[in-house]
């Protein structure tokens, strides 16, 4: 089974933020060594938790320690009041009767 390289960041939005704040996340053009992304919202909009898949940890820690995800990070700044993160490694799980792996 392939094994994953995934970041995930979730982040306690400030109320009534959600727009602004998608409009700042967004990384343009795309970081080198990224594969997808998505991004999950709680119902009430104030949660937003990211997972991003990456072709290694280096990858990752080099777009981390960049100065465009400095910039990234300092837009969504003013709408976020907590943040956690933390990068993992796993594989997609196979399910029972076939589907998924």
């Amino acid at each position: 089974m392939r094994e994953h390289y995934v970041w995930v960041t979730t982040r306690r939005l400030q109320p009534g933020t959600l727009e602004d704040f998608e409009r700042a996340w967004r990384p343009e053009p795309a970081p080198q060594g990224l594969h997808r992304a998505y991004a999950y919202w709680s119902e009430d909009g104030q949660e937003v938790t990211g997972v991003s898949f990456w072709d290694s940890r280096e990858a990752c820690d080099a777009w981390r320690a960049s100065e465009q995800e400095a910039r990234r990070r300092a837009a969504m700044a003013p709408y976020v009041d907590e943040e956690r993160e933390g990068f993992y490694r796993g594989r997609e799980l196979g399910l029972p009767g076939g589907a998924g792996g």
